[in-house]
């Protein structure tokens, strides 16, 4: 059956880095774009960052352009999320997210919080 598994989260102090992953399975990992939401307490999910299919072509939120990094191996069927200068406004769960033509996978999360 089809899978994301998301890890990587913690607690990191501001200013800090994280590196989340999100392995995949049960499905043909390189013909879905890749995206990366998360959710804040008391907040609306956001998507965060996204990659094609292809690993070419990436968007990122205004907010974290500049610190985050989206990146994805096809061979291990993972995506990544690379976060530098983490802020305290960085904290939520985060998820990753499949998507191809209507169908759209969602991972459990990961629980990012930043703070001193």
């Amino acid at each position: 059956q089809v899978q994301l598994v998301e890890s990587g989260g913690g607690l990191v102090q501001p200013g800090g880095s994280l590196r989340l992953s999100c392995a995949a399975s049960g499905f043909t990992f390189s013909l879905y774009a890749m995206r990366w939401y998360r959710q804040g307490p008391g907040k609306e999910r956001e998507l965060v960052a996204a990659i094609d299919s292809f690993g070419g072509i990436t968007n990122y939120a205004d907010s974290v352009k500049g610190r985050f990094v989206i990146s994805r191996d096809n061979a291990k069927n993972t995506v990544y999320l690379q976060m530098d200068n983490l802020k305290p406004v960085d904290t939520a769960v985060y998820y990753c997210s499949a998507l191809r033509q209507l169908n759209e996978y969602w991972g459990q999360g990961t629980q990012v919080t930043v703070s001193s």
